[in-house]
């Protein structure tokens, strides 16, 4: 009886010993499985936040990397761009002096006059707001049925358009048409909105809810009661600012250089 009793007890306490090595097991794992979580988390988190900042500032990366901006590298003789100067750009309301050099000269006049028009904005939004919508393809037709270097919806062109170029006809495939036009409905959209922020109808700031408006409507910006919480009004603003640098005569370019022919944003916004 003896044995059987320490054959018993041996038995239960080898039980009890398995047993505290799976639950120590588990609980490990589960440890395990917490920390690699928390730590995949952090990664993709980081992750987002380096993809963020990329967005903003990639059309300067590839200015860089194509070589039309020397940035500090070893390789490049110029002197580096002042990310403040960048940031700043991005930033600013977009009254800014233009940098000339940047806009394709066939179009700079237009451009600068369409700028012109109000006091809200400045001739940098047009050009980044071209930039993104067509990359200066006055001939461009989107699927939704927009129409030249400026993409205004067909219904918002034939209330701006005029004959701006005096060639006896107005058309969205006409350059000056459509810039000028972008021009004026920039400038009505900035009236609209100053009066609603006015009336506390919308919250945010007035070049983001311009942008807003002008390539999702000045209604979903009302209904939003601010810029839309949705990744078209997002990528939107966040394209045409990040031109912002491109167009700014604030932010030191090298010395002579010319329009690229790599666009910030290599898709239409359609």
């Amino acid at each position: 009886m003896a044995a059987s009793g320490g054959g018993d007890s041996g038995s239960s306490a080898d039980a009890q010993k398995y047993a505290t090595y799976i639950a120590l097991g588990i609980g490990g794992g589960t440890v395990g499985c917490v920390i690699a979580f928390v730590l995949l988390l952090l990664i993709i988190a980081g992750t987002l936040v380096a993809c963020a900042l990329g967005w903003i500032f990639w059309p300067l990366m590839l200015l860089c990397k194509i070589g039309i901006l020397h940035c500090g590298d070893d390789s490049g003789g110029g002197s580096p761009v002042d990310t403040a100067q960048v940031v700043s750009a991005y930033s600013s309301n977009g009254r800014g002096p233009l940098n000339d050099s940047a806009v394709p000269p066939e179009y700079l006049a237009r451009i600068e006059d369409a700028g012109a028009e109000c006091h809200q904005m400045g001739a940098m939004v047009i050009a980044a707001q071209i930039q993104t919508e067509s990359q200066f393809n006055e001939k461009l037709i989107g699927p939704d049925g927009a129409e030249g270097i400026s993409q205004l919806p067909p219904d918002k062109f034939k209330e701006f358009g005029k004959d701006d170029n005096d060639n006896d006809k107005t058309s969205a495939l006409d350059a000056a048409d459509s810039i000028m036009a972008q021009g004026r409905y920039m400038c009505s959209l900035a009236d609209e909105i100053d009066t609603l922020m006015a009336n506390n109808e919308v919250t945010g700031d007035r070049l983001d809810l311009m942008l807003a408006a002008y390539d999702g409507g000045l209604d979903a910006v009302k209904q939003a009661k601010g810029v839309p919480d949705n990744s078209r009004a997002q990528s939107y603003i966040v394209s045409v600012r990040s031109s912002f640098a491109l167009y700014s005569a604030d932010v030191d370019l090298t010395d002579g250089e010319e329009y690229p022919t790599f666009s910030p944003r290599p898709m239409p916004s359609y």
